[in-house]
């Protein structure tokens, strides 16, 4: 079954969406690299394949970053030090942190 120029365009754009966005006048390299592919894209038997191969691709892409998303949302204390956390788990148990005691110089 050969692939619609409707449908290789939709793949390009989905692929083109998950990257960093940079403008169209200095395109990266991977950007370039996907776009000589696309436009090499045949109907062969190979050519559907390697579109199947991308929309898994792009699937896989949007999934992780909503795993990630969904990773900071649920765990917010993940990125920070041990004595930041310590300080957040007393905040949400109503105490605040004691001052520490620094010896005066003489």
């Amino acid at each position: 079954m050969a692939a619609t120029p409707g449908q290789i365009r939709s793949i390009y754009r989905a692929l083109l969406r998950e990257l960093p966005h940079r403008p169209l006048s200095s395109p990266s390299p991977i950007q370039s690299r996907i776009r000589s592919l696309f436009s090499t894209t045949c109907s062969s038997e190979q050519g559907v394949q390697e579109l199947q191969a991308a929309e898994q691709y792009i699937q896989y892409i949007k999934s992780q970053r909503l795993y990630a998303t969904l990773l900071e949302r649920y765990n917010p204390g993940m990125s920070v030090d041990e004595e930041e956390r310590v300080r957040l788990t007393m905040r949400r148990v109503g105490m605040d942190m004691p001052e520490e005691w620094k010896p005066e110089k003489k």
